[in-house]
């Protein structure tokens, strides 16, 4: 028998990241309610957020996506009235994305019904847990945002 052979951590590490957001995102779209993907979760929070209008090239620059897919995910939203598009007023060759009051409720109802999967969360680990991850992954976000 061939001994496997040993992996690095940095492989690993991305190995375990990547099984983690995939397990992560499955477990959040079940909770969601009909119609909404992890990503369109993922824009109604970013846009309530931000509480004001954003353009779709703002938006596809802070999650680092193409504007082709940052389009699709917002067709979809607008689609399901949880988001309006519109021309910018000071530039009408520009869009501007906001939250629809239905979307606006939408994303709150959303996110009371993803509270059982963090509450299980919190009961699996401990706050000092996820405290001593944090650093380590907060540093290697900024590195990869900062060395695309």
């Amino acid at each position: 028998m061939n001994p496997q052979p040993k992996q690095r951590p940095d492989v690993e590490l991305f190995a375990e990241i990547a099984a983690i957001d995939q397990l992560a995102r499955n477990r959040i779209e079940r909770a969601l309610p009909e119609g909404l993907s992890a990503a369109g979760m993922a824009m109604l929070n970013q846009l309530a957020r931000l509480g004001a209008p954003a353009s779709p090239v703002g938006l596809a620059n802070a999650f680092q996506l193409t504007k082709g897919a940052i389009t699709n995910t917002l067709q979809r939203l607008e689609g399901l009235r949880l988001v309006a598009i519109e021309a910018d007023p000071a530039d009408g060759r520009r869009k501007l994305v906001a939250l629809t009051p239905a979307g606006a409720e939408f994303q709150r109802a959303a996110l009371v019904a993803t509270r059982p999967q963090l509450a299980a969360l919190r009961e699996a680990f401990d706050e000092a847990e996820f405290a001593a991850a944090l650093p380590f992954l907060q540093r290697l976000r900024v590195w990869l945002a900062e060395h695309p």
